[in-house]
């Protein structure tokens, strides 16, 4: 686009959303708006138009999104893309000249002026704008040119120049020499539905045998692809499945002296069988971890791999390149440590090595493997230990060929760690939702993280546990705190998680000191009656119905929190522009004592008047209840239903 500065009249500035000034891409998934805000004006009194103009990589011509105008010079535009792939977006702004004549022609004809020079005025800039119309309107603009030119009627002059017809055809014409366009073109990325809203299980394969004693396969896992299926799931996600290290094996509990039949933790990767291409041979071949791919994508679920960039001792790549790792003065590897823990059973990479870019390609090969098996989704272990550029780099390559590729960050570290790896690439972030407990705790991560430009780069997925992390909320509040905190997890955020059968079945009890299970499955085989009742399993399929079937539920960026007089209470809205769907969360934080509160309904949100009667449901019990105004009182047992998860319906 040709511009010349010295007829630009239109200023641009505090133009979002841009991560780092454009140094990497806002982030959105398909069904998420883009919204676009500037602070837009021109001197003097013209009236100023303003839009936002975007190209996909793989178009050629440039869209066009018209911002409105909000208040104090601010703009804004809506959007919501279509397509998965990377978009260029730049603001634009510009004299208005036809709606600066317009809006002076009608004032001076209501107040009784003579309008025969500005009529003669609207010709002059239709004949400047026809040569631009396209060929289908240029009749029409010949017509209206005669129009004002012969104008006699000064009434009909005005009726067409305020005619609909008129106006859209000159909103299209755009005076390339006199727009100023925003010094900067900013990246927008937009990701396929999942990474927006997805619902994660986390189970160990080699636990899923339904007999005792016995090591689990892939043939076991895809016989419990149902269960994961009707409990709403659509993410099933295991540990690493690779040979495991036989060399400073852990036993139970990270025990340094396993015995023989310990299987020893799977993040200790590889062994004289393979390493991060190779399965561990218990679980199966690679024929059965394709065909349990394949049955799993026949109900809707996508199997997802932990990559862990890092080796057992007795790792392939130990031996063939050992400049990879780092070597210490006494000719012994170094191995993985926070002092004063010790990890001998894992090796880092050393990404400091001359031969970085070696390592570099062999780690992508990692991916790209197991792409050809069917995978697009991995769970990256402790990303925030690795190299950020080799991280921006390996995305990158990655989703240049498969931007289908969904990868979730398992970093609990510093905010700032966090969203770099954000910023350079991962579509998902572990966060510390875990250590959020209060009201205020909660309200308070949550606008920081939907309502700064963190929601353009950061997505949340929250899990409740972890096979490392057992929280004191779970370990002292039992199967209530269970569903507390998972009704918290899959409502708040669009993206959630969690690890089982553990967790509905309220497995809870701490390592001494710590806060992780004991007796941990990291470290030993467990069988688990797959088939028990539990009843926070029934919830959990419950709400992940609920999920499913409403569109406020499939986005972390539309909440608003609303008062309630307990501090024991929480209270959320959550709405879907498209749809109109909304709802109406309240969560009962107190897992020992019934709770009550008043809390405040948004009824103007919901077209209600403040005299008028509104029937609430609620999805979880079933109720229903019949109110009236803003507050309205609510008391939640804990015993009962911690929560309730509400319709409004107007009675007319």
């Amino acid at each position: 686009m040709q511009i010349q500065e010295g007829r630009n009249r239109v200023v641009i500035s505090n133009v979002t959303p841009q991560i780092e000034g454009g140094k990497f891409p806002a982030r959105r998934a398909i069904g998420e708006s883009v919204v676009f805000t500037a602070d837009i004006f021109g001197d003097g009194h013209d009236v100023v138009a303003a839009s936002v103009i975007y190209k996909h990589a793989s178009d050629s011509e440039w869209e066009e999104i018209p911002m409105q105008y909000v208040i104090n010079d601010q703009w804004e535009a809506s959007w919501k893309p279509s397509k998965i792939g990377v978009y260029q977006y730049r603001f634009t702004g510009w004299i208005d000249h036809f709606t600066t004549w317009k809006k002076g022609l009608v004032k001076k004809f209501d107040a009784n002026q003579d309008i025969s020079v500005e009529i003669r005025i609207g010709a002059e800039l239709l004949l400047e704008a026809a040569p631009l119309a396209g060929e289908t309107e240029q009749a029409a603009f010949t017509k209206w040119i005669n129009s004002f030119q012969s104008a006699n009627d000064p009434e009909a002059a005005v009726s067409l120049a305020v005619s609909d017809e008129l106006a859209n055809a000159m909103d299209k014409i755009r005076f390339t020499d006199r727009i100023t366009v925003f010094e900067q073109t900013f990246t927008l990325e937009i990701e396929r539905k999942k990474a927006g809203f997805s619902a994660w299980y986390e189970l160990f394969p080699r636990s899923a045998s339904s007999l005792p004693d016995t090591h689990g396969t892939f043939k076991d896992v895809t016989q419990l692809l149902a269960m994961v299926s009707k409990m709403g799931f659509d993410t099933l996600y295991f540990p690493p499945v690779h040979p495991i290290g036989e060399m400073k094996r852990k036993g139970k509990n990270n025990t340094l002296t396993p015995s023989e039949t310990d299987p020893g933790s799977p993040w200790a990767i590889g062994n004289r069988l393979g390493g991060h291409k190779a399965l561990h041979p218990e679980l199966g071949t690679l024929e059965d971890f394709r065909e349990l791919v394949d049955e799993a994508k026949k109900l809707d679920i996508e199997i997802a791999m932990d990559i862990a960039y890092q080796c057992a001792p007795d790792h392939p790549y130990v031996k063939e390149h050992p400049q990879w790792f780092k070597w210490r003065p006494d000719g012994t590897v170094q191995y993985a440590e926070n002092p004063p823990k010790r990890y001998e059973d894992i090796l880092p990479f050393d990404f400091e090595t001359q031969d970085w870019q070696n390592l570099w390609n062999e780690l992508r090969s990692v991916i790209d493997f197991w792409i050809e098996q069917g995978i697009s989704v991995f769970r990256i272990d402790n990303p925030h230990t690795k190299a950020f550029a080799f991280w921006e780099w390996m995305i990158g390559e990655v989703r240049k060929t498969n931007p289908e590729v969904i990868f979730l960050a398992e970093a609990f570290t510093r905010p700032r760690v966090m969203e770099r790896l954000a910023k350079i690439g991962f579509n998902q972030s572990y966060t510390y939702f875990t250590w959020r407990n209060t009201k205020w705790e909660i309200e308070k991560y949550m606008n920081e993280l939907t309502k700064t430009d963190q929601q353009y780069y950061f997505r949340p997925n929250f899990w409740p546990n972890t096979p490392d992390i057992l929280p004191h909320h779970l370990a002292e509040g039992g199967e209530n705190a269970h569903i507390m905190r998972f009704i918290l997890a899959a409502t708040l955020s669009s993206n959630y998680g969690l690890y089982g059968p553990v967790y509905e079945y309220g497995v809870a009890i701490p390592h001494p000191g710590k806060e992780e299970y004991t007796d941990n499955e990291k470290y030993e085989i467990k069988h688990w009656d797959w088939k028990r009742y539990s009843r926070t399993r029934e919830i959990i399929t419950r709400v992940n119905r609920i999920r499913r079937n409403n569109p406020a539920l499939q986005s972390t960026w539309n909440i608003d929190f609303t008062d309630t007089n307990n501090e024991m209470v929480i209270c959320y809205v959550k709405e879907d522009e498209a749809t109109k769907n909304a709802l109406i969360i309240s969560v009962n934080l107190d897992v020992f004592n019934t709770q009550g509160a008043h809390i405040k309904v948004p009824i103007h949100r919901f077209g209600i008047a403040p005299d008028q009667t509104y029937l609430v449901r609620d999805m979880l019990s079933g109720e229903q209840y019949y109110w009236q105004g803003e507050y309205n009182f609510i008391q939640l047992n804990p015993y009962e239903m911690p929560a309730h998860i509400l319709t409004i319906e107007p009675i007319h």
